[in-house]
């Protein structure tokens, strides 16, 4: 009789930790409050204002309650990164992120903590809008060919600030020195908002920043485009030349928001989530305030954010290793 009630309570818990169990949980998912959708920087940068935007949707699609965690700090956003890398993969702890934790980071600083391959489990990438090159309004440059000509002609006189070490502004930065033969001072950031109050205080001349946050200043005059690092002209600056068009085609980097998962993340979450985001940015109210902070929904499978991540992966791994960037 003992026997018996311990065979069947032993094929309880087998059961209950099974694999069809755990399928059966996922297909349940989003069954608990609240999803945390961690973003590795600041409050008040591109990357958490479009966060907030999206999450408030995302919310409604779910049925569940959005909570937005800033964990700012590390390369690229490193530290963000790690805290969701180690989650548990439930589906209610995910990263929402530009390339600096992904892509960036990783290529920059090769001890960051953990493998963004085998960390994580792509989601989607969500939106894109175009970086700004802006200069300050006393800079006597009004286009790349002259801001090229004035740092060759003053070597080490010009400083460009970025939102932090790793980040893929600070790159692009280093691939321009390549390409044109420059030397131009980096000065890293802690984040987009600190960034632009250093160039609009002059303790730095150049940025390159998106234009959810940095066409404000464009437009009261407070800094001057440059050059659009994209192949379109920016619909609100039509007058600003690409990157391609300056002759600079090298210098093409959108800034881009995407989701990731904690590895091991059951592939019907991943694809309920994938599906709650495409929801979420085709809602028309989600598309209006994007649109305003000029950002474009982007949106397609994990594999498709997948084979892009590998792509700039490399990308930015081989600039790394050209300009003998050395980690912070």
């Amino acid at each position: 009789m003992m026997k018996a009630l311990l065979a069947a309570l032993l094929g309880i818990g087998w059961a209950l930790h099974s694999p069809g169990s755990v399928h059966a949980q996922s297909q349940a998912y989003p069954q608990k409050q609240p999803i945390k959708v961690v973003v590795p920087f600041p409050a008040g940068g591109p990357t958490d204002g479009m966060a907030r935007i999206i999450s408030e949707k995302l919310g409604t699609v779910l049925g569940q309650s959005i909570v937005i965690e800033n964990r700012g700090g590390g390369a690229g956003g490193s530290i963000g990164a790690k805290f969701v890398a180690a989650a548990e993969p439930d589906g209610y702890t995910i990263l929402m992120t530009p390339g600096g934790s992904l892509t960036t980071g990783p290529a920059v600083h090769p001890n960051i903590g953990y493998d963004p391959v085998k960390a994580f489990v792509p989601v989607c990438q969500l939106i894109e809008t175009p970086l700004i090159i802006a200069v300050r309004p006393e800079l006597p440059v009004k286009t790349m060919a002259e801001l090229v000509a004035y740092a060759k002609a003053n070597p080490g006189k010009v400083s460009w600030g970025t939102q932090g070490f790793g980040v893929a502004p600070h790159l692009l930065l280093e691939l321009l020195k390549l390409d044109a033969g420059i030397d131009v001072v980096h000065v890293p950031y802690r984040g987009t908002a600190p960034m632009l109050s250093g160039i609009l205080a002059a303790e730095v001349q150049v940025v390159a920043d998106p234009s959810t946050t940095v066409l404000p200043h464009i437009q009261a005059d407070k800094l001057r485009a440059i050059a659009i690092a994209g192949n379109v002209r920016h619909p609100k600056l039509p007058d600003v030349p690409t990157v391609v068009e300056a002759g600079y085609p090298k210098l093409q980097s959108p800034f881009w928001l995407g989701v990731v998962a904690p590895a091991g993340t059951p592939p019907d979450i991943i694809a309920k989530l994938n599906d709650a985001f495409r929801q979420a940015l085709a809602a028309p109210e989600t598309t209006a305030r994007l649109e305003t902070l000029g950002a474009k929904s982007k949106i397609g499978s994990p594999d498709d954010f997948r084979k892009m991540l590998a792509d700039e992966l490399a990308l930015w791994s081989g600039v790394v290793q050209a300009a003998h960037i050395k980690a912070e």
